[in-house]
């Protein structure tokens, strides 16, 4: 049977996950990731990761199952960063708005 100490930290992986997606999303849809910091996203990365080998050490659930969803999800909001925010052009136009001139 499941602890009710696992239980909670389960359900605190499950919501620090969940308040990736938006922001994934987001960038995902809009194309600009301008407003995403490159430092905030490489320091979440690094300590989720330490978390993530933490939790394998230590063997435990709730921290392995959030801390490895976590990595992916951190690499993911990396991976669109770099594709959609590194800079804006001279103009200061955001990449989304290039599409056409008319």
């Amino acid at each position: 049977m499941i602890s009710y100490a696992e239980v909670v930290g389960l359900t605190a992986g499950f919501l620090v996950a969940l308040g990736l997606v938006p922001q994934i999303v987001r960038v995902w849809r809009l194309k600009d990731a301008q407003e995403i910091s490159l430092a905030f996203n490489l320091l979440s990365l690094g300590g989720t990761a330490l978390w993530l080998a933490y939790g394998v050490i230590l063997g435990l659930l709730s921290v392995i199952v959030w801390n490895g969803t976590n990595t992916v999800l951190l690499v993911v909001l990396l991976a669109v960063k770099l594709r959609y925010g590194m800079g804006r052009d001279p103009t200061g136009v955001p990449p989304a708005a290039h599409g056409s001139l008319g």
